[in-house]
């Protein structure tokens, strides 16, 4: 039986942490504690009660614990939001298959449906929580005598308005007394009261949510009735004919695609110039238009397998028709990989090119698997394939540290006489700090490299400078900002480079007198 006492009283110090942890903070080293103190809460609370999670829901706290942690790592926005967005999704799923441990078999209707039941307990779960224990302990106090702590809260508040009037008449009467008033109310600083009142209703707020979490692991996740499993949430309608003809006109249209224009896709600088097209037009022509025909390519084919009624030998035919189907968008996907590195090559690396390699990775694979779980009948494991993938993105992003990444890939570059555009490094995040130090004193590197280099982390420096500066409490302590920090005060000042500002931009003079502007970007995304 679960103890309400225990229950809220752990949630009200979860919500006290998170004050603690988050309020008036920037997040850093705050999150990953907050996140393990609500796992390791909580395990302990619903263990106390004799509720134990399953092992299988265990296996969970892998992901929650990597993307928790790699918030305290990376600054990069894209992969900061990422880490927490994931650490949060991977908690939910831990709610929900607590006790029952079957999340790697959730649909793609499981996981929505999940996230709507949790989101409804969270909601709902503690005002039924709280009429339960109230019926409890009515039902208790017939035998026993009653609480006198409400009529002792309510002598209170009776008593503070009178004391509150008594004592603003007598401090009118007294001097001395009036300044010792003073002094009293000083210490608990009632200026602040309004502020401490938000502070402590959102301290509430987060114990109800968590309750409410608590509640539907501890009660509701044994009993997890996946949709589809027993049977099909949509029973196939659609016959093998027409699902053939939809899939193979998308073929045949796939197939003339590829085919007129494979010489245009891969035929180099020379086929471009035949037709008339710039690099640049050549390179950006199409590429989102062929990662969204992939996308759409996927659901299709999921979809008609869905719904699709066939015989064992349609069965093979359709699978056929599937491979046949995700080779050609793979080859779509390979043109359009080539389009953009085509394009880095001609006008360097940025945030949104490296992003969408790496997405088209995991896009390929994603395919693949499709296919494989259609020949092996495990179509409900898409979900999880899906989810596989999307953690192996965000990994990656983690891995690969996309702004160091553009740091280097953008250096070595110039190294073959590109331009290198020094504002847009400097306007990357402090995960580059390293990676344009290692730069600047790279010898491999021309000296207007070397230069470009030394003013991109000059101009980085002073447009974060406040922020760098800072003195952050240890709840805000972040590996990045930190590593960041250390390098500017041991290369900060560089030595014959001046900074001039005015009201709208910063600009370098480098030693041979040559002027930067740190906002002249000329990167094109």
């Amino acid at each position: 039986m679960l103890n309400s006492k225990k229950l809220w009283r752990t949630t009200l110090l979860l919500g006290l942490a998170f004050d603690i942890l988050f309020w008036d903070k920037v997040p850093g080293i705050s999150f990953p504690i907050f996140i393990a103190l609500i796992l390791l809460a909580g395990i302990l609370v619903l263990s106390d009660s004799g509720i134990r999670p399953n092992k299988r829901a265990l296996g969970l706290i892998l992901p929650i614990g990597f993307f928790a942690t790699m918030t305290l790592v990376r600054a990069e926005p894209l992969t900061t939001f990422l880490n927490y967005s994931l650490t949060f999704v991977f908690m939910a799923f831990f709610a929900l298959s607590y006790t029952g441990g079957r999340w790697f078999s959730y649909s793609l209707s499981d996981y929505v449906a999940g996230l709507f039941k949790l989101a409804g307990s969270a909601l709902g779960g503690p005002l039924s929580f709280i009429n339960e224990t109230r019926k409890k302990r009515d039902q208790a106090q017939t035998t026993r005598a009653p609480s006198r702590l409400i009529p002792i809260l309510r002598g209170l508040l009776i008593a503070l308005p009178i004391v509150a009037i008594f004592a603003s008449l007598l401090s009118s009467a007294d001097v001395v007394f009036a300044q010792r008033m003073d002094d009293f109310i000083k210490i608990f600083k009632l200026e602040d009261l309004p502020e401490y009142i938000f502070r402590g209703i959102l301290i509430f707020i987060i114990a109800y949510i968590l309750l409410g979490i608590l509640l539907h692991a501890a009660r509701k996740s044994g009993d997890e009735k996946l949709i589809g499993e027993e049977k099909s949430l949509l029973a196939p309608f659609l016959g093998f004919t027409e699902s053939s003809i939809v899939l193979g006109s998308v073929l045949l249209l796939f197939a003339a695609f590829v085919t007129i224009q494979f010489q245009y896709f891969f035929g180099g600088n020379a086929n471009i110039n035949i037709e008339g097209y710039t690099y640049a037009e050549y390179a950006r022509r199409g590429f989102g238009e062929l990662v969204t025909v992939a996308v759409f390519s996927l659901f299709l084919f999921l979809g008609l397998s869905s719904i699709t009624r066939r015989s064992e030998k349609e069965r093979k035919t359709f699978s056929g028709l599937g491979i046949f189907l995700v080779l050609l968008v793979l080859v779509m996907l390979v043109s359009a990989f080539q389009r953009l590195t085509l394009y880095e090559t001609i006008y360097g690396f940025s945030r949104l090119r490296t992003y969408p390699h790496i997405f088209m990775i995991w896009l390929g694979a994603l395919l693949i698997t499709v296919v494989v779980l259609e020949i092996l009948r495990k179509q409900r494991a898409f979900a999880l394939a899906m989810t596989i993938a999307i953690v192996g993105f965000a990994a990656t992003l983690n891995f690969l540290n996309v702004d160091a990444f553009i740091v280097q890939q953008n250096v070595a570059r110039s190294a073959g006489g590109a331009k290198l555009d020094m504002a847009y490094l400097a306007s990357l995040s402090n995960d580059a700090v390293p990676a344009l130090d290692a730069a600047m004193d790279k010898t491999s590197v021309s000296h207007v490299t070397r230069e470009s280099v030394t003013v991109s982390i000059i101009c980085h420096w002073y447009q974060n400078e406040s922020r760098l500066k800072e003195t952050r409490p240890w709840q805000s302590f972040h590996l990045s900002h930190s590593e960041a920090t250390r390098i500017y005060a041991e290369i900060n000042p560089i030595e014959g480079y001046t900074v001039n500002s005015d009201d709208w931009y910063w600009h370098v003079t480098a030693p041979g007198g040559r002027e930067y502007d740190c906002s002249d970007r000329f990167i094109f995304d």
